[in-house]
This record gives C-alpha cells, structure tokens and sequence, in this order.
C-alpha cells in the first residue's frame, strides 16, 4: 500500500507547479532538446530547425549538419523539429527489489513513481498522449492515459497499491521497449541502481536507434553504513544484516563500488544517446531534473547559430 498521502505531498505539488508555470513554448522546447538529442535513424530531413549549437564530445556524426558547418567554419549540430508523435511511454520497475528503502526514507518505486511524474507533468502539459507500463516477473501491464496531472498521479497511484512480492524482470521490460512501434516516441524506464547490468547495455543502445530514451536510477542504502537505519534486513528475507559487517570500511566499499558502477552506466548511456538520472530521495530527483532542463536550455541557447556576416571559413569573409 501507498504509505503517503499522494494529495499532500510537497515533491508532488512542486512537479504539478512546474509543468503548470512554464509557458507552452518552453516545456515544448525542453521536451524537444532532450528528444532531439537521440539518435535519429532519419539521414535527413525537411523538418523545421529547432535548434542549432556547436557539435560537443558525445554527439552523434550523424547530427552534424555540413552545410552549416561549412558556413560557420567549425562542426555544428541541427536539431530539427521532427514530426511529433505526441506520445511519452514511462516503464516502471515493479518488482518486488524497489519496496527497498532509500537514504531519503523512501521506497525505491516512491521515488521512481515521483521521477515518472515530472516527464508526464511535462509531457501531458504539451498535450502528448502518455502510457505507463508496469513489469515484474509475473505481468506487464499498459496503462495508457490521457487527462491532466491530477488524474494522472491519482490513477497512477492507485495502481500502485499492488502485491509487491514477485522478483523483477529488468530483461522483458526493456524487450518490451524495444517493441514500441511508435518510433521515436520518448521512452523514460525507471529502475534501482542494481537492476541494470553491462548485458543491458546492448539492449539500451537498441532502443536508443529509435526512441530518445531516459534512465531514471534509484540510490537506496548503503546497508553497511547509514546509521539512520539500525535494523537492515535482506530485501529477500527477514535476516539481517550483521552487525560487525557494519563498519566505515566496508561502508565506503560499498560506497566506492556504486559510485563507479553510475558512472559507467551513464558514460556508456550518454555514447548511445539517452540520459540518466539518479538519486536517493525525490527532492534530489526533482533537482536533478529541473538542473537537466535548465541545463539544456541554457546550452540550446548558449549555442545558437552566430549572425553570418560575424563568420568566415579560411579567411574569406
């Protein structure tokens, strides 16, 4: 069972803010600078330009427009406003591994379910249609909705008041990605830091070929260190953690070994074109992802296409 009173949670009424403040231009254009981003399978295209900026290290050859480039005299990327198909697909991790608890207090599937609703305040606000697909090792289930915000996270919720005792089945969930017909349509999976390994990688990059898509990781405990929480128990059973295994030694292994593992994670997702997220709470979620899309704002910005009579290529005005 839900354990929080949905309808007054502050994470919550911050996300319904954000997607209700920002002008329709920019929760369009933020939307549009992550999706662009991925990579295309189009070699071109006769879509209106969205956004043009300097090419950095990640970006794709293929984006690389050489006409513009040429003008310019240095490597410049074209984002085109590609023909919407107005549609968010959000794929949760219901296995029984994300009722684990978080530093922040939280469940794992919390703290996912808060990350899912800041794509969706965004992506129902720009009128897309959105699905939510649940996975274990039991079920996949779609549950596709369209309404405004608040009907989202009350359905959303409700469908989470579920029997949380079969394992995961990272492997269907990202079959089940791959399957999506709807090509480019923006995919966003929402997992715990354990579930995704390098296997994975391969699946990912699959699926990167056609959908912009975004990882949500969830941080949870540190089971040999935090000493918030006195009793930790095994997620598949009721032992304990021993006691003499938690020490700052061993804690910072631990520690050390996650930290590393993210960051391969998110080196080999930014070389196949998604994004991730990670966090251990909901409010460092939400601040993670406000900083993605400011970040890509301000870049998009930043980067603009210079006036042409300020350019030259080979000393020729």
């Amino acid at each position: 069972m839900i354990d929080q009173n949905r309808s007054e949670d502050p994470i919550r009424r911050k996300i319904e803010a954000l997607g209700t403040t920002l002008s329709l231009p920019t929760v369009r254009k933020a939307l549009g600078v992550l999706e662009g981003a991925h990579a295309s399978g189009k070699r071109s295209g006769s879509d209106d330009v969205m956004d043009i900026r300097v090419y950095e290290a990640g970006d794709e050859a293929r984006q690389i427009d050489w006409k513009t480039s040429a003008r310019v005299g240095r490597p410049m990327v074209v984002l085109r406003e590609r023909p919407s198909t107005s549609r968010a697909w959000l794929l949760l991790d219901v296995g029984r591994e994300m009722t684990a608890t978080c530093p922040s207090g939280e469940r794992a599937y919390q703290i996912a379910t808060n990350a899912l609703c800041m794509f969706a305040a965004l992506s129902l606000r720009r009128g897309d249609e959105v699905s939510v697909v649940f996975a274990d090792s039991a079920s996949i289930t779609r549950m596709p909705f369209n309404g405004g915000f608040a009907q989202f996270e009350r359905t959303l919720d409700q469908a989470l008041e579920r029997d949380w005792s079969n394992p995961r089945n990272i492997d269907a969930l990202l079959e089940y990605a791959r399957r999506i017909r709807d090509r480019e349509a923006l995919v966003v999976l929402a997992t715990d830091e354990h579930a995704l390994q390098e296997r994975h990688i391969e699946a990912i990059r699959r699926i990167a070929r056609t959908h912009p898509m975004v990882l949500i990781d969830v941080a949870t405990i540190n089971p040999f260190g935090d000493e918030r929480f006195t009793h930790v128990r095994d997620g598949n059973g009721p032992r304990r953690v021993p006691a003499f295994l938690r020490n700052r030694t061993t804690a910072e292994e631990v520690r050390t070994h996650r930290e590393y593992v993210a960051a391969a994670m998110r080196r080999e997702l930014n070389r196949c074109g998604s994004t991730m997220i990670r966090s251990g709470s909901s409010e460092r979620m939400f601040g993670e992802f406000v900083h993605m899309v400011s970040m890509a704002l301000a870049r998009s910005s930043r980067n603009r296409l210079p006036s042409p009579a300020h350019t030259s290529l080979g000393g020729r005005p």
